[in-house]
C-alpha cells in the first residue's frame, strides 16, 4: 500500500518531498513478503466468501464484481508501471495461474453450481468453466483427483484468467524506483509518535531501530501503511476517526513443497469452503506459487494465535490497543464469536500429521515427509461496533492530512484502487488536476467494466498482453 501510494504521488507531483520509514532492514518483509501471503491476485474468480447468501438464500455477486473491478485497475496500473520502467519485467512479479474452486458434498456442490450460474455471464468472469466430471477436473488439476472415492459428490470451477502475484517483489521494485528517483527511503527507522501541530501539519517522531537515535520531521500529509501496527499509530495521533476500532490478530502457517514431481501435477490456485467458525481469510486453498522463478505449492492457511499485530511485533500489542472507546466492542466480539475461538483452539492443537491429513481432503495421495511447515504473515482483523470486519478500509482525518489502512483481505491485490480512492479523499484540491495523469496510468478509471462486454474484454486483453499473461 505505501509503495503504491508513494509511486503514485511521485508520478503526479515529482516536486514534492516524500520520506518513507521502514522499521525493518528491508522493505516488503511483513505482510507483503512472498511467503507471508498466498500471492493470489484476488479477483473473486475462486473465493466463495465474495458471493454470500442473502436472507432469502440467493447468492449476491455485488462484492465479487467490485473486487474484480478493483483487480482490473491493479493490472492496468502495473502495466503502466512496466511500460514506464518503474517495474521490471512482468514475470518478476506476476504469472498466469488458473483460479479454481473445488467443493465436495451435495450442499457445497449446489452452492458452487448456483455461483457459477450467477457469474458465468458477467463480463469480468467471462470464460469461467464448471464441471462435476472427474475426467475434466483431472485435466485441470490432476493432484486433486488421484484416488478420489467413487460416488463422492464434487464439483469445480476454473478461470484461466487467474494470476499468482509476488507482492514482496512488487513492493521492493516500487521502493527501489522511488529511492533511485529522489524519494528518501529510510530502513531501520521506526515511527514512534505522530503529533498534530498548530498549523495543521504533523510532527513525525522516529528513532533508528539499531542505534535508538531519535529524530523528527514535519509533514503536511502522513500515510500509515504499517499493517496491524497502523491501529496503534493512528490511536496515538489522536484523530477522532479511529475511535471504536480495535484489532484481533490471527496468524497462519502453510504446508509447502517444492518437489518437482508433486508441483508438476498442480498448476492452479484452488479454493474451497471455510470450516465452520473460520474467518474468511482462513479459507483452505492449494496454490501454485512462483517466487524468484521457482514454482512451489502451498496449502493452508492453518490458523495460529499470537498477541502481536505484526510478525515482528510486540507481545503486548493486543493489550496496549485497549481504550475506553473500543473496550465494549472488543468484549462483544469475544462473547459473540465463540465458534471462532473454538476454531482457533482446534487449529492450534493440530500436529504436522493432522495438517497433512487436512491437505489430503484436497490431494488424497500426498505424504507427510514431502511437505514442510512455514510461518505465514500476521493479520490484524478489524473489530468495530461489536463485530469482526473482514474487509480493507481507509481511516482518514476529516481534513485529509493523515490516513491509514486497516484490515486484511483482499488487501494488496486491490492496493491501486484503494490508494486511488485515498488520493480522491485526502487531496480534494489537487485531484481534479491529477485526473488526466491518472487516466494515463489507469485508462478505465471512473468506468465500470462489468457494465460493458466490449470494454471489459478489451481492457483484460490489453493488460494480459502488457503483463505477458496467457489469459
Amino acid at each position: 500500500m505505501s509503495a503504491t501510494l508513494g509511486t503514485l504521488l511521485h508520478e503526479l507531483q515529482p516536486d514534492w518531498k516524500i520520506v518513507a520509514f521502514e522499521r525493518l532492514s528491508e522493505v516488503g518483509q511483513e505482510s507483503s513478503n512472498a511467503w507471508n501471503n498466498a500471492g493470489t491476485g484476488h479477483s473473486a474468480l475462486c473465493e466463495l466468501n465474495y458471493t454470500p447468501r442473502g436472507e432469502d438464500r440467493s447468492l449476491d455477486a455485488t462484492k465479487a464484481i467490485a473486487i474484480n473491478e478493483q483487480f482490473q485497475q491493479s493490472r492496468e496500473l502495473w502495466s503502466s508501471f512496466v511500460e514506464r520502467g518503474i517495474l521490471d519485467g512482468p514475470k518478476t512479479f506476476i504469472n498466469s495461474t488458473p483460479h479454481m474452486t473445488f467443493v465436495r458434498g451435495e450442499k457445497d456442490v449446489e452452492f458452487l453450481r448456483a455461483r457459477y450460474a450467477l457469474l458465468k455471464d458477467q463480463p469480468l468472469f467471462a470464460g469461467m468453466e464448471y464441471s462435476e466430471d472427474s475426467r475434466v477436473i483431472n485435466k485441470w488439476a490432476p493432484l486433486l483427483m488421484k484416488q478420489r472415492l467413487k460416488g463422492e459428490p464434487f464439483a469445480a470451477t476454473r478461470s484461466a484468467a487467474g494470476t499468482d502475484v509476488d507482492f514482496g517483489a512488487l513492493t521492493v521494485q516500487l521502493f527501489e524506483h522511488l529511492s533511485e528517483n529522489g524519494v528518501d527511503v529510510r530502513t531501520e527507522h521506526e515511527v514512534r509518535k505522530l503529533k498534530r501541530q498548530q498549523d495543521g501539519s504533523w510532527l513525525v517522531k522516529y528513532r533508528h531501530s539499531i542505534g535508538r537515535t531519535p529524530g523528527e520531521i514535519k509533514a503536511r500529509f502522513v500515510f500509515v501503511g504499517a499493517g496491524g501496527w497502523a491501529l496503534k499509530l493512528l490511536q496515538g495521533s489522536g484523530i477522532p476517526e479511529i475511535r471504536g476500532y480495535g484489532c484481533f490478530p490471527i496468524g497462519g502457517q502453510w504446508l509447502k513443497t517444492s518437489d518437482p514431481k508433486i508441483v508438476s501435477q498442480h498448476h492452479a490456485k484452488v479454493y474451497s469452503q471455510a470450516p465452520v467458525g473460520a474467518p474468511p481469510m482462513s479459507v483452505p486453498h492449494l496454490d501454485t506459487r512462483v517466487v524468484d522463478g521457482e514454482a512451489s505449492l502451498l496449502y493452508g492457511p492453518f490458523a495460529t494465535f499470537s498477541p502481536k499485530f505484526l510478525k515482528q511485533g510486540h507481545m503486548l500489542d493486543i493489550v496496549t490497543q485497549v481504550r475506553p472507546h473500543n473496550l465494549g466492542s472488543m468484549l462483544k466480539v469475544a462473547f459473540t464469536n465463540v465458534d471462532l475461538i473454538t476454531y482457533l483452539v482446534s487449529e492450534l492443537l493440530k500436529t504436522h500429521k493432522k495438517k497433512v491429513e487436512t491437505l489430503r481432503q484436497f490431494a488424497p495421495t500426498v505424504k507427510d515427509g514431502d511437505w514442510e511447515l512455514l510461518q505465514a504473515g500476521q493479520r490484524a482483523q478489524v473489530m468495530r461496533d461489536g463485530k469482526l470486519q473482514f474487509g480493507t478500509e481507509i481511516v482518514a482525518s476529516a481534513d485529509g492530512s493523515i490516513a491509514g489502512l486497516l484490515g486484511a483481505s483482499p488487501g494488496a491485490s486491490t492496493a491501486p484502487s484503494i490508494m486511488l480512492e485515498l488520493l480522491r479523499r485526502c487531496f480534494p484540491d489537487q485531484y481534479a488536476g491529477w485526473e488526466p495523469a491518472l487516466q494515463d496510468l489507469v485508462p478505465t478509471l471512473g468506468t465500470k467494466l462489468n457494465d460493458d462486454d466490449a470494454a471489459a474484454s478489451s481492457a483484460m486483453a490489453s493488460t494480459a498482453a502488457a503483463l505477458e499473461l496467457t489469459a
